[in-house]
């Protein structure tokens, strides 16, 4: 036996009756936690009270009835552990990675995605039937993978007949999302608030729905299936409210009457099975539908409330600010954007510093290590080749470093000493007095600077380097020391 268990912050536990996915009846449910024994009731009341400052963790839990397994929960079911707490729920309408972050960062439990709003930041375009299914699904990857909060994907009208419904929701699936929202618009369909909507049948508008319930079922999955019908203003209330009663017979587990005129309206439509749950649509800017207080919309039984343009609505009025500002030859003031640093910290700049110094110094130990090893490779065999033909170990060797390089040259033309210094590969040359090669090596470029460093290092005991040497320096030969020599090219 499961049971979803919700916290945040102190760790308070929640325990609450989830919905069955088929009927949104309560389901009775037995939880036993160490010293937490908790029997859930067997019905919900029609009036609860809202539940306040109430956020449930980001990462949410599954336990088995023995306690033994502890795991992740879906986007799916803990979307479900919402629906199935007390009180109302608010989500803002996201339309990118960056905007959904900011709505988890909020405190958010959740949040919808908006047709309306990916439309206009990604195409530029109007909602009305432009967009693509490939385009929303690939918005939506990018949301889903950008927070830990289930998401409530906005399907439109599945893209097609009920075959391309079922496509549809598998597509959704395998994005991430929580839960999808479907309506029985016509193609091209059109912003819920905007005119000239028209709907399909009664009985294409079932079928279809239908098919999403089976595309679910078939996946294995247990998204959230949000049925909408656009009816109200199409055709009539009456209307809408005989579509909300067969799309719940079908198997939608939450229900959506999308631009109803009043509050009266509102309150008959929540009177349709009480215990599936409602959601509201509350379309800032003036839309057809009143705006209630979340008291209010809890009151009259709504369970879920959508507040689709808010996000978009201030990004646009403040780009619009901003760059009348620049265009008159000023930056946004101080008060009106964040900080760099808030910005970085918003987009994970530190998170992803933290994360990479652990990668970055065990890379760079082992670098140093590789080459200090061929460093001192070299150095032993400059050695053996040297006492070879008769030398004593404390005398030069001719050192000629020559990194294959892309352009040797300066953009002028001309050629400095440093021209060209990084590459992919360093080579090393070194050769005896006796005009033989000894060594011809090429070394990777993670290694080029210690490498360097090194050789100018031992080179530092015949002169203090080209660029510093103050004896005679003759063809990038410094005679410093009875004719011993260290020559070094860049």
């Amino acid at each position: 036996m499961k049971a979803s268990v919700a916290s945040r912050d102190n760790w308070s536990i929640s325990f609450f009756p989830i919905l069955n996915s088929q009927t949104g009846s309560p389901l009775q449910r037995l939880v036993s936690l160490p010293n937490v024994p908790v029997l859930l009731p067997s019905s919900i009341k029609n009036n609860t009270s809202i539940s306040t400052a109430r956020r449930i963790r980001k990462t949410f839990l599954s336990c088995s009835g023995d306690g033994n397994t502890i795991g992740r929960e879906s986007p799916a079911k803990a979307l479900r552990g919402i629906l199935g707490s007390p009180g109302i729920h608010l989500g803002p309408a996201c339309f990118d990675a960056l905007s959904a972050k900011l709505v988890e960062r909020a405190g958010f439990d959740f949040c919808f995605t908006t047709g309306f709003g990916i439309s206009a930041a990604r195409l530029g375009l109007p909602d009305t039937g432009l967009i693509s299914y490939g385009e929303m699904v690939d918005q939506g990857k990018q949301i889903t993978q950008a927070v830990s909060i289930p998401i409530i994907g906005d399907g439109d009208n599945g893209y097609g007949n009920a075959m391309n419904v079922k496509r549809t929701v598998n597509g959704y699936i395998g994005a991430g999302f929580a839960g999808i929202i479907l309506e029985d618009q016509v193609s091209p369909k059109a912003c819920g608030h905007t005119q000239g909507r028209k709907v399909l049948s009664r009985e294409e508008a079932v079928m279809k729905l239908k098919a999403a319930v089976d595309a679910r079922k078939e996946s294995g999955s247990d998204i959230v299936i949000v049925a909408r019908t656009d009816s109200r203003q199409a055709v009539s209330f009456e209307e809408s409210i005989w579509r909300s009663r067969a799309l719940a017979d079908a198997g939608a587990d939450v229900l959506f009457i999308d631009a109803l005129a009043s509050k009266q309206e509102m309150k008959a439509f929540c009177e349709v099975y009480p215990l599936v749950p409602k959601m509201a649509n509350m379309l800032e800017g003036g839309g057809k539908t009143p705006i209630l207080n979340p008291i209010d919309l809890e009151d009259l039984g709504y369970k879920l409330v959508a507040y689709p343009l808010s996000l978009l609505g201030v990004s646009i009025r403040a780009m619009q600010d901003a760059l009348t500002a620049i265009r008159g030859g000023r930056i946004p003031p101080p008060g009106s954007m964040p900080s760099f640093e808030e910005i970085k910290e918003i987009l994970g700049f530190n998170t992803y510093y933290e994360e990479e110094r652990r990668y970055v110094s065990s890379t760079r130990q082992l670098s140093s290590q590789r080459a200090a090893s061929n460093a001192y490779r070299i150095e032993q065999e400059a050695q053996e080749n040297v006492e070879q033909i008769g030398q004593s170990p404390q005398d030069p060797v001719v050192e000629v470093i020559t990194p294959e390089v892309y352009n040797n040259f300066g953009a002028d033309g001309s050629r400095s000493p440093f021209s060209g210094i990084w590459s992919r590969t360093l080579r090393v040359k070194i050769t005896g007095r006796d005009g033989f090669e000894r060594l011809d090596v090429r070394i990777p470029t993670s290694d080029q600077l210690l490498l360097s460093g090194w050789i100018l290092g031992r080179t530092d005991k015949y002169c203090s380097s080209i660029r510093r040497c103050k004896h005679k320096v003759t063809a990038g030969r410094c005679s410093f020391r009875s004719g011993r020599q260290a020559a070094v090219r860049f």
